[in-house]
């Protein structure tokens, strides 16, 4: 490869200057070398970084060293020893990587073939190995132990290393992707906290995931730290990644909140097998060179792992740097080749390079060169990385591990482009892994039956199983394991609530601001305040919520290091490493992240927090939706405020800000409830049964997420009623405003911003038509439809039992008339609960895209504005021969139904 083609491979520190004196240059590096030679490479380390200090201070252009040379981080010399037994580690370490592919391949036979992955736990069984024997502490640890994002893909080799320990049988391990089919026994195909609560604790498979959310894990560590909530100073998240699964946006994107917050509680460890899940990740380039210069520039400590002791001499003896040139230069398409090939192809294609390099494995046999190790396979350089990684303070920590993917699986698997999509061994396959890993299983018991070859476990008393249980006991208990263990945590009372209930009085106030009035009195509760942790992405004057600034503050590790500029205000910016508010910036997948690890304390730390994230309503579901549906998997418990709601009561934000499906999207989540309050009281029984939900003693299903639509215009918020019907609000559904007159019968059902459109179109129906019509207030389409889908699903099992009536039935038995349903969504939204009705249904709705206008002129575009409501219900009813054929042609003239500009629903109040 030419010079000029390297700088995606090499740092280029003295490729643009010319060397005006060579023999000059000799003599530096030479002394260089004697240096090393003599003092060792910490010395020089201190020496160069002297010099670079120095050259800096006197404006000697030295470029940032992004990228290093194809080496290891670590010299040799400063290589800890490696303090367990190596020989017994490598025996177990061995059943597990055979029972994983046992476990996988009996998965795949005839009849059952529901599939996994074989390779990716063969490549990277030393790297889990070393943080299992050496280094991951266990829940009983001091301090409580670490949290480990397994790679989704490495499953098998968790529950291999578990049949071992005992906590799983072989019948559990037959049951893998079984769920249903063998439960009990089942086990699911990645890391699903949900379907194994007490072994998973985050899903991962969700490529990009795992990162972001080790990286906020890591965060709340030190938040909840820095709060006095919890010493958490002696745990440390470790995250497993893959080269490919670095792509992912989300596996970078939040690289730079780990090293501005100096979490150096989190080390990433990428296994680099130079493989996607159908080619190399780089193969024109070399994805780890990519990755050290990536996080070296956000900030990161970087520390490779390529080459294993074998290489050792052969480095040492490289005066000339020949070999490592060859080891810049080849690109990873070529790695992946090699070990496709054998001993033989790569003395001749990769050391024979340069007749340096040729020369210098010419003792060597062909084995021996087979055998020449990649660092992520050997124990050792994996240990002092680990060990290093843990002792560098101020950064976060990122190793970066060469390996090959499906390692020892034989040569049909072994850095093959298909290994991620082969589930099962040929009968020659089995022989060939059972004797590199050398498993004391005959050639008899593999042919009995090729599709269900056995385990091998030892026992509990083999020597190895007992050194493995000894090293997990002293590292603090099994991993992975979830726990759910925590105090019962006081709620607040009715004190708290009464903000709610007595509405606004004179002033005009938007449910947005409801919600955050009730937050503020919530988070002043002595016993129960400081464990809402508020999640803003950098909008909270819009919200209203600046007003928490000055009291709660802002969490920032470092504090407020700088004069702000709105000192002067009440309600001035205010960072403290003890701040209540996670602010973390434009940025709505971490604040997912952040949501996500607050809201799965209870299980992660013992220590319940109610995470409370409010955000542009539009930016939800559809922008972080499987961030989302990952926070469910891991069971997180809190409130998500989609405030700003609806499709037209933002409008002066235009198309992308108008949010007319995010209660759809929310109801393919199952753990989400989602509430569209059209008052403050409706919002405080919301939350009150929502805390009741996730913390009560009564719960029944306490891992829910709470999601409320919030609008920001601005109504007279009305005191809640007397004898209000809190189980309708709670369910989904009551009767707000009775018909005040008799006549031709309606129902008007609306939600949130919409009902004050409802009750207005009620008071037409009396004045201009004599049509009584009754309001009711739909605080949850979604929960309704979910309660009557429930229903049917109760009928349809048990035939012979009285059926039972959906909740929303029951409500509105007895409420003739057609029903007219409207809200500031598309039509699909109301449509949820049209089938559990037997009254005929009209559905008004925003569908299409939206568009900046005034909400009264948009609400009469779209057609769910309270003359639209009302001319609705005439034709309906006109229909059935209830009131005048004409009036609804009648309605539409009168009220100018088709002048956008006519529109009189809502008002111009509220930030837009």
């Amino acid at each position: 490869m030419a010079a000029e083609d390297k700088t995606d491979i090499l740092s280029g520190l003295t490729g643009q200057l010319p060397d005006n004196d060579p023999e000059e240059t000799s003599e530096w590096v030479q002394s260089l070398d004697d240096l090393i030679r003599t003092e060792g490479t910490e010395r020089a380390q201190f020496i160069m970084r002297t010099l670079l200090q120095r050259a800096g201070a006197h404006s000697v252009g030295v470029p940032m060293v992004t990228t290093t040379d194809y080496v290891n981080t670590i010299p040799v010399d400063q290589e800890p020893d490696f303090p367990g037994d190596e020989e017994i580690e490598r025996r177990f370490r061995a059943w597990m990587r055979w029972n994983a592919a046992i476990m996988v391949h009996r998965a795949q036979r005839p009849g059952i073939g529901v599939g996994g992955h074989i390779s990716t736990f063969a490549g990277a069984a030393t790297l889990y190995e070393v943080g299992m024997n050496h280094f991951f502490r266990g829940k009983d640890a001091p301090g409580g132990g670490d949290q480990v994002f397994f790679q989704g893909h490495a499953a098998p080799g968790m529950y291999a290393r578990a049949f071992l320990e005992g906590r799983l049988t072989e019948e559990d391990l037959n049951g893998f992707r079984q769920e249903k089919s063998r439960e009990g026994h089942g086990l699911s195909s990645y890391p699903h906290p949900r379907n194994m609560p007490d072994f998973w604790e985050f899903p991962t498979v969700s490529m990009g995931i795992g990162p972001m959310n080790a990286i906020y894990q890591a965060q709340l560590n030190r938040y909840m730290d820095n709060r006095g909530m919890k010493d958490t100073s002696n745990q440390h998240v470790w995250a497993f990644l893959g080269d490919g699964e670095m792509d992912e946006p989300e596996s970078r994107g939040l690289l730079h909140v780990a090293a501005n917050d100096k979490l150096d509680n989190l080390t990433f460890v990428v296994n680099a097998n130079l493989q996607r899940l159908d080619g190399p990740v780089r193969g024109n380039g070399k994805i780890v060179q990519e990755l050290e210069a990536f996080f070296r520039g956000a900030g990161w400590n970087v520390i490779k792992v390529l080459w294993g002791r074998e290489w050792d001499p052969l480095l040492a003896a490289d005066d000339d740097g020949a070999l490592v040139d060859i080891m810049n230069s080849t690109v990873d398409g070529d790695y992946q080749t090699y070990k496709g090939e054998s001993g033989g192809f790569i003395r001749d294609h990769f050391f024979g390079k340069s007749p340096q390099t040729k020369a210098m494995v010419s003792g060597l046999s062909d084995d021996d060169i087979w055998n020449l190790k990649r660092g992520g396979h050997d124990y050792r350089k994996v240990y002092a990385a680990y060990k290093a990684a843990l002792e560098f303070k101020g950064k976060p920590t990122v190793i970066l591990a060469h390996t090959v993917k499906g390692y020892g699986l034989g040569p049909h698997f072994e850095a093959r482009n298909a290994t991620h999509q082969m589930k099962k061994l040929t009968l020659d396959d089995l022989k060939l892994f059972r004797d590199s890993l050398r498993i004391p299983i005959t050639d008899e018991q593999l042919e009995a039956d090729p599709y269900q070859p056995p385990y091998y476990n030892p026992g509990p008393q083999a020597p190895e199983i007992r050194y493995m249980l000894d090293r997990r006991r002293e590292l603090g208990g099994f991993l992975p394991e979830r726990r759910t263990d925590y105090k019962p945590i006081h709620l607040p009372g009715e004190k708290s609530y009464e903000v709610a209930n007595r509405g606004s009085g004179k002033q005009l106030a938007a449910s947005t601001m409801a919600f955050v009035r009730l937050l503020k009195d919530l988070m002043r509760d002595k016993e129960f305040g400081m464990r809402i942790v508020p999640i803003i992405p950098d909008e909270a004057r819009t919200f209203g919520m600046d007003s928490f600034f000055p009291t709660a503050k802002i969490y920032n590790p470092q504090g407020q290091n700088y004069l702000s500029v709105d000192r002067d205000l009440v309600l001035a910016y205010k960072e403290s490493p003890q701040g209540q508010i996670v602010h973390v910036g434009i940025n709505e997948a971490g604040s997912i992240a952040a949501f996500t690890a607050a809201g799965t304390s209870y299980a992660t730390q013992g220590v319940p927090l109610i995470p409370v994230y409010i955000f542009y309503s539009m930016f939800g579901f559809q922008r972080t939706g499987d961030f989302i549906w990952a926070a469910a998997d891991q069971m997180a418990r809190g409130f998500m405020v989609s405030a700003t709601a609806g499709r037209t009561t933002l409008t002066g934000e235009g198309l992308q800000h108008a949010d007319g499906h995010s209660p759809i999207l929310a109801s393919t989540n199952p753990a989400v409830k989602t509430y569209d309050p059209a008052y403050g009281y409706e919002i405080g029984h919301i939350v009150r049964q929502g805390l009741d939900d996730m913390y009560g003693p009564d719960s029944k299903d306490p891992n829910v997420i709470y999601n409320i639509m919030a609008y920001n215009e601005p109504i007279l918020q009305p005191k809640a009623p007397e004898d209000l019907d809190v189980e309708g609000v709670i369910r989904g559904i009551y009767l707000l405003s009775p018909a005040s007159i008799d006549g031709p019968r309606t129902q008007l059902l609306a939600s949130g911003v919409g009902v004050p459109w409802a009750l207005e179109a009620q008071r037409l129906l009396a004045e201009d038509w004599k049509v009584s019509a009754d309001v009711w207030s739909v605080t949850s389409w979604n929960e309704l439809r979910r309660d009557g889908l429930a229903a049917e699903e109760e009928a349809f099992l048990h035939p012979d039992e009285e059926p039972r009536v959906p909740f929303v039935t029951q409500q509105m038995a007895g409420a003739t008339g057609p029903v007219v349903a409207t809200s500031d969504y598309m039509k699909a939204v109301p449509d949820q609960i049209r089938q559990f009705l037997p009254n005929e249904f009209a559905s008004l709705g925003a569908d299409g895209f939206g568009f900046a206008d005034t909400r009264a002129a948009a609400r009469r575009f779209f057609k769910i504005d309270s003359h639209s409501v009302v001319v609705r219900a005439l034709e309906m009813l006109a229909r059935r021969g209830e009131v005048d054929s004409k009036a609804p042609s009648e309605a539409i003239s009168r009220y100018h139904l088709l002048d956008v500009t006519k529109g009189t629903s809502g008002n111009a109040g509220g930030d837009a």
